[in-house]
């Protein structure tokens, strides 16, 4: 496992637009259930990945940290042996903490196979990862989590960093609202994926996200297995953050709700234009830091 790779996850973007990375120093989460999130029911595409091809590899290293300790760290943890045949059990590479440098700003999605700030994660793995970050003050570092309340342990945020929660449904979003307006960080935004039920009308979602401070809202449905969200949630989201002042990404696994046989069908506000007019897909914006 490298420290640092490319990704396709497409808003993880480089400041220049192009392909960001994905760095994981901490693999692994204990907000699971059967394969799925705690936080919304949804199958985990870490998990899956963790016990299918890198199994291996996180279990070799698991025995590894027991026995010698330098290649992770995970001995802090709860249930450290009970873990160790668990290939998702919390686990902090220690050799992979420190990012190489780079001639270029990267974008650099910290954690997609963990949460940085989820459950089963000491809190100085977390303080670790920032030291790091704090000496790479070029790169644009984004960071997600479904556990909202452990963003105010760490704001104010470094200037470099992007900080988001998962809100799967309106009501996680009013969970966010409730610590994210307190959160202090240069970008904060909003991950929408996957979208399973919007209850809140446009109005009262658009103050919400405005007085959270949420300047980016990601929207998508879910990819394995595919499962679409209901058209009309994902423009009552838009429209808000419309509203909002927030830019809205849409993700590519939403352009079948807007597509039948190439006619397109969704309305002008969640597609992108060129200069004349001409569509060329869904909305897929980015903020600019202030």
């Amino acid at each position: 496992m490298s420290k640092i790779h490319h990704t396709d996850i497409e808003w993880d973007l480089n400041p220049d637009g192009t392909p960001g990375y994905a760095w994981n120093p901490i693999t692994g989460c204990l907000n699971i259930e059967d394969g799925k999130c705690k936080g919304g029911g949804f199958p985990c595409y870490a998990y899956k990945i963790a016990h299918g091809r890198t199994k291996p590899l996180y279990l070799r290293h698991g025995v590894k940290a027991l026995i010698a300790g330098p290649a992770i760290d995970d001995r802090h943890s709860p249930s450290f042996y009970d873990g160790l045949d668990d290939p998702f059990y919390p686990r902090f590479w220690r050799d992979h903490v420190h990012l190489p440098n780079s001639r270029k700003p990267r974008g650099v999605f910290v954690c997609d196979m963990s949460d940085l700030f989820g459950i089963g994660i000491p809190e100085e793995w977390t303080r670790d990862v920032f030291q790091e970050i704090h000496a790479h003050p070029r790169d644009r570092f984004y960071l997600l989590t479904k556990q909202y309340k452990n963003l105010l342990k760490f704001s104010p945020f470094p200037g470099n960093c992007w900080v988001g929660g998962t809100s799967v449904n309106s009501m996680l979003l009013t969970q966010l609202w409730k610590t994210m307006k307190d959160v202090i960080a240069p970008v904060k935004f909003v991950s929408i994926e996957p979208l399973q039920s919007w209850n809140m009308s446009a109005k009262d979602t658009a103050w919400t996200l405005k007085d959270a401070g949420i300047k980016w809202v990601i929207i998508g449905g879910q990819s394995k297995p595919e499962k679409l969200p209901d058209i009309l949630a994902v423009q009552t989201i838009v429209l808000a953050a419309d509203a909002a002042g927030a830019k809205v990404f849409l993700k590519d696994s939403l352009f079948p709700l807007i597509d039948d046989n190439e006619n397109i069908k969704a309305p002008y506000y969640m597609l992108s234009k060129d200069k004349d007019g001409y569509v060329q897909g869904l909305r897929q914006e980015m903020p600019v830091e202030s």
